[in-house]
């Protein structure tokens, strides 16, 4: 693994059932993640995902990529396009810097709206030190 290397794509289907699951197992019971009425009052189209699902799936796309061995140390991320139902978010990363063992992991997710996610993710790797 060096600087530059791109990490295989991750596309996951942004379903109705994900949004309100990652926003019950996150306690975050805003009515946006799971009231389609009341998110269209508050002027969305529909329900949405919150951040701490993305961030979950930003780390679940780092670990599964390098092993279950790897350690997560920093995750820094930034929302932009609302994913909403239907929607499939690709998660692309590039390895931007190795130190020793670590490895900082630029991460893009993207869906039809746009970038959906960016943000960097620092990870310590396991004794394999690569992918799983």
């Amino acid at each position: 693994m060096k600087a530059g290397d791109a990490l295989p794509p991750l596309e996951i289907p942004i379903t109705r059932t994900l949004i309100v699951a990652g926003a019950i197992a996150s306690r975050d019971y805003q009515d946006v993640h799971h009231d389609a009425v009341l998110a269209q009052e508050k002027g969305s189209p529909d329900i949405f995902m919150n951040i701490l699902t993305t961030n979950g799936l930003v780390g679940r796309y780092i670990t599964d990529h390098f092993g279950r061995d790897a350690v997560l140390r920093k995750v820094a991320i930034r929302l932009g396009a609302p994913n909403y139902p239907g929607d499939t978010m690709t998660l692309t990363g590039t390895v931007v810097a190795l130190d020793g063992d670590t490895a900082e992991i630029r991460v893009v997710g993207t869906n039809r709206l746009g970038h959906h996610v960016t943000g960097t993710v620092s990870v310590t790797l396991g004794p394999a030190g690569g992918a799983a």
